[in-house]
């Protein structure tokens, strides 16, 4: 079970192999660049352990044969697992005993500690034989958030009641493959070729290794220190290599080994040979105490600025997940070329690919860490080439983005998927998501009205935005009976209805969420473009052929996208009020968890498509985005009343129909209800607060981190109980109680301040901003107050 001695630490207090998985998930260490799952270093890849470690943006792409058709998929990589450490007792004058390991029998205890706030993995084992004789082992581990290149792991060695020896192997293995998903297990899984081994002076090691498509060089080097000093035999194998070392141990006498890593590409500046680089960086590395306190003080500099402090149980949990976001998304990420993977840099599972996740996760970034925010922009900006192809295989104009992607910007959703209920096979219609342009679009707009970064809005911003307008202009088709424009054949994020019951054509036809968004992206781009300097409008007038009469159409197609109802409320797409009702309550009967309907019903005979049963958020994803007034201009501008009763009708209906079958979902409905100040809210929240720690998913957390979720929940506090609106009338705040979490605090850049601290309590805000020479912070607050805070001033507002 988990145990923590402070809000600061997560821990396990016993070892349990089934659960082993989700452990490692949850103690990953990573530093933006690359990452290491918390595994145990004395074990290999198998049914119970998983090593992984994984360098952000690293994809390699195989072709597989499934079902009798090749299908092609990209990975993200696993790369040669640095951490293995094997070590055995050899007591005096008696053979060698057997290699020791979590598994062993002779584990008497095993504890796991994770270190949130100095960014540290400790694992304690305690070793005991059938005469009483104990080894008592401790690992360290780091993945340096100074230096994104290096990594470390400390292991001591405690006897007692023997003397004699201790054999220690540290190994670089090369000899993986991409294995953690077993739903995956169809797929060709060895990405790494051409292994090349080297031993250098120093106790080092190094490994070098390439990718197929595209040829990424990979290299790591590991130096190997103990203590006592001793020799290493060395022994090379065709995908890696074996420092073994025999140090004298004894009571009172322990003994250790350091392995330090440095890890080296060949896409870093400048150029060079990876192998040489890093075992030269491997070399120079400070020693472990030096490395840890540099680690340390680079750790203390991030939650300065990033942390949220609340107080409990909850509390601890939201900084388990910042700690997570800020190892997948550090100060680092803005300096290379990345996305926002789904499931972090911690495990395997949707295959390291980028969806529209970055909507949960920019939210926070714009207000702690906005040059990340921004460099993880510049990765859908790079990507517009390819999005602006995809467009045009479409018959389409503009730009498509992908609803999978990963290195190339091309869309890496695969084209078939497995049931593991059935066994079965089936198309994946998932890429007809056409709502993540939308979602590319919005944060470009947020990210712009949070941080006041004009040059961006004005130039990659702009491309980014006004490509996906002219897609959702050349999408809507105008519907002469309805006298309204419509979009056919997609797929909204329910993910669920990906095709009408017994059509061959797939898609669904004007889903709510989709065709709203669409026409807040056009109203933005006809905003935007009046708003840019003249000659920038006139270049990319003239560059995207944008005439008065094209911009005539944004507007026009803004304000008549047709939007479904039924009975009074908003229709997730065209026909869902006709499908029938399910039986909810005989398959939560019959099943327990209903979770993955589509799959159970699809194991019957049965369709999801027949039935009004969404997988999570999909017309309430609308709540998430927009505040209830915005919401209210946007069917205003469509023709459409959107009332606090409509709206609430709404909700309720689509609500009770769903299964909850992703984690976004609890927190999507944690965010409607909390605006909406509505009974249930905080169990949604609680809900999305648990979906990693006690992997509400059913074992999916073993897979990798759900980082949409994670970042959403911290986003939550921040953002949707506080009513927090960055912008350029500054901070905008109407808060919203919520009892379970009545008071917080964080820290927000904004309005050219950085470190603003809130203070949020049942019926008080205070602000302050830092001394400097900066003007005053505008705030707005409940019933429109206008007030500012100067800079070195804190004040308190009745709320």
């Amino acid at each position: 079970m988990n145990s923590g001695r402070s809000g600061w630490t997560w821990g396990y207090d016993a070892y349990e192999p089934e659960r082993e998985r989700q452990l490692e998930t949850l103690c990953t260490l990573g530093n933006g660049r690359f990452a290491t799952r918390g595994s145990a270093p004395e074990c290999v890849a198998g049914t119970v352990h998983y090593p992984g470690t994984y360098l952000a943006g690293c994809y390699d792409r195989r072709t597989s044969l499934v079902d009798g058709r090749a299908v092609e998929n990209e990975d993200l990589v696993n790369l040669p697992n640095w951490t293995l450490l094997r070590y055995r007792c050899l007591p005096r004058g008696e053979a060698a005993g057997p290699w020791l390991s979590p598994d062993s029998g002779e584990l008497r205890h095993h504890g796991v500690r994770l270190d949130m706030r100095r960014g540290t993995l400790h694992r304690d084992l305690l070793f005991q034989d059938a005469r009483g004789r104990g080894l008592r082992v401790g690992h360290t581990r780091i993945v340096h958030m100074g230096d994104p290149g290096l990594a470390a792991q400390r292991t001591t060695f405690h006897a007692y009641g023997w003397r004699g020896e201790i054999e220690v192997e540290s190994v670089l293995d090369g000899d993986v493959a991409n294995a953690g998903v077993e739903r995956y297990h169809h797929l060709e899984s060895r990405h790494l070729s051409g292994h090349r081994t080297v031993f250098a002076p120093g106790g080092v090691a190094g490994l070098s290794c390439r990718t197929d498509d595209p040829g990424h060089l990979i290299a790591l080097a590991v130096r190997t220190e103990t203590g006592p000093e001793r020799p290493a035999r060395t022994t090379g194998t065709s995908t890696g290599t074996v420092q073994t070392y025999r140090l004298p141990i004894a009571r009172g006498r322990s003994a250790w080994c350091v392995k330090t890593l440095a890890l080296r590409t060949s896409s870093d500046p400048p150029p060079d040979d990876p192998l040489a680089t890093a075992v030269a960086a491997a070399a120079r590395a400070d020693a472990f105490p030096a490395l840890r306190a540099a680690h340390e003080a680079a750790w203390q500099r991030l939650w300065e600025k990033g942390e949220l402090r609340v107080p409990g149980e909850a509390g601890r949990v939201l900084r388990l997940h910042t700690f997570h976001l800020l190892q997948t998304l550090s100060p680092h990420t803005a300096g290379l070329d990345v996305g926002v993977p789904a499931r972090g840099l911690h495990g395997e599972a949707y295959r390291g690919h980028v969806f529209w996740d970055e909507l949960f996760v920019l939210p926070y970034l714009d207000l702690h860490f906005p040059a990340v925010a921004r460099a993880l922009l510049m990765y859908r900006h790079r990507r517009l080439p390819a999005a602006r192809a995809a467009a045009r295989r479409a018959d389409q104009q503009g730009a498509m983005y992908p609803w999978q992607s990963g290195g190339s910007g091309r869309e890496e959703t695969q084209e078939i998927h497995l049931n593991p209920r059935s066994g079965h096979w089936l198309p994946d219609r998932s890429r007809l998501q056409r709502h993540v342009g939308s979602a590319v679009a919005y944060n470009v707009w947020k990210y712009a009205r949070a941080t006041g970064d004009r040059a961006f809005l004005y130039g990659e911003g702009a491309e980014i935005l006004l490509e996906v307008a002219r897609f959702w202009a050349g999408a809507a088709v105008l519907d002469p009976v309805l006298e309204r424009y419509r979009i056919r054949g997609v797929v909204g994020p329910d993910e669920y209805h990906d095709a009408y019951p017994d059509a061959v054509r797939p898609g669904i036809d004007d889903n709510a969420y989709t065709n709203v968004t669409a026409a807040w992206v056009l109203a933005r781009g006809v905003d935007l473009l009046r708003e840019l300097p003249a000659a920038r409008r006139a270049e990319l007038r003239d560059r995207l052929a944008l005439d008065p009469e094209a911009v005539a159409r944004w507007d026009d197609v803004s304000r008549r996208l047709y939007v479904p109802f039924h009975h009074g409320i908003v229709s997730q797409f065209e026909g869902f009020g006709e499908l029938a009702e399910l039986d909810w309550e005989a398959y939560r009967e019959r099943y327990g968890d209903i979770r993955r309907l589509d799959r159970i019903l699809e194991a019957e005979g049965d369709t999801v498509n027949r039935y009004q049963a969404s997988k999570q958020a999909d017309t309430l994803m609308l709540g998430y985005l927009f505040r209830p007034e915005e919401l209210a201009g946007l069917f205003a501008r469509l023709g459409h009343r959107m009332d606090d009763e409509t709206w609430r009708a709404t909700v309720d209906h689509h609500l009770r129909r769903t299964s909850h079958g992703s984690t976004l979902s609890s927190l999507v409905h944690g965010w409607v209800l909390t605006r909406l100040k509505g009974a249930g809210a905080w169990r949604y929240c609680e809900e999305a607060l648990l979906s990693d720690v006690a992997d509400v998913q059913g074992g999916t957390t073993g897979e990798g981190v759900h980082l949409g979720a994670m970042a959403g929940t911290i986003d939550l506090v921040e953002r949707g109980i506080t009513g927090l609106e960055a912008g350029p009338e500054g901070l905008r705040v109407a808060p919203v109680a919520l009892r379970a979490l009545p008071r917080f605090a964080f820290t927000v850049s904004c309005g050219g301040h950085r470190d603003v601290r809130l203070r949020m309590l049942p019926t008080r805000l205070g602000v302050r901003v830092p001394a400097g020479p900066g003007a005053p912070l505008p705030l707005v607050l409940p019933g429109g107050r206008k007030c500012a805070v100067l800079p070195g001033e804190e004040r308190w507002f009745a709320l």
